[in-house]
């Protein structure tokens, strides 16, 4: 049996920060427990170590044993599918990506494909040509960050194709809040120079930002929408204090 639909799946990007050790999790959390700790506070999360290599089916089996059965996994496509290969030639890869994140089984969320700046309008083909091997039963949300993506034939493929176009505050492009697909992504980013490396406090206020993406997603949620939202800890220095924040800001 499935478990029961929950409309707002609200976390972070990544779980697994020494940091958070002392200001989110408790003195002497191991590593090993990280993951259940932060499951007992919030109900997704998007998983940041996949953009860095397809991990073992030991490790995926370890992800879900630790979670509950409620519990959402957002994996990242690993960057060497979008960063490296640009989509090309990465037949391999994506099956062996693919069948590693099955394994969550109902614990799989929607997948994230983030492309650098130098992915271009130029390259559609290429993403139309990948978007082939995705199965349609899983979901994909996609996030750009070049202008020449913002246009009415891309969104519009976007809603055939039934994919999220990832809605953020990326400072390099403007406010991204078009909705293509029946669920809604948003990743609250940050500019990695503003934030320094330990995460462990906010150091950058950013309530009217928060204000406004909890208007728009009390919005989506009246629209009866299913809502995946993160938060980085380069967005305010300290991801797990934003997502209680917005979480407040939803009354939730």
């Amino acid at each position: 049996m499935k478990p029961p639909k929950q409309s707002l799946h609200l976390g972070t990007s990544g779980w697994s920060y020494k940091a958070w050790v002392g200001p989110f999790y408790e003195r002497g959390t191991q590593a090993t427990q990280m993951l259940t700790r932060y499951s007992e506070v919030f109900n997704s999360v998007e998983v940041d170590s996949t953009f860095y290599g397809i991990p073992s089916s030991k490790t995926v089996q370890k992800w879900s044993q630790a979670t509950p059965e409620t519990f959402r996994f957002c994996p990242k496509v690993p960057r060497v599918i979008t960063h490296e290969k640009k989509l090309v030639g990465c037949e391999e890869e994506w099956a062996s990506f693919l069948n590693m994140m099955d394994l969550l089984g109902d614990k799989l969320g929607p997948m994230v494909l983030q492309f650098r700046s130098d992915f271009h309008y130029e390259h559609r083909d290429a993403l139309k040509r990948f978007a082939e091997q995705i199965p349609k039963s899983h979901r994909v949300a996609i996030e750009v960050r070049h202008l020449s993506w913002l246009k009415k034939p891309f969104l519009a493929w976007l809603r055939e194709q039934c994919f999220a176009l990832v809605l953020h505050d990326y400072h390099r492009m403007p406010r991204s809040t078009a909705v293509t697909a029946e669920f809604v992504y948003l990743r609250l980013l940050g500019r990695r120079s503003d934030v320094p490396d330990d995460f462990s406090k906010v150091i950058i206020d950013r309530s009217s930002e928060l204000r406004f993406w909890s208007r728009l997603l009390k919005q989506f949620q009246k629209e009866d929408r299913e809502i995946f939202a993160f938060s980085n800890n380069r967005f305010q220095g300290h991801a797990p204090s934003t997502a209680h924040v917005l979480r407040g800001l939803l009354d939730l």
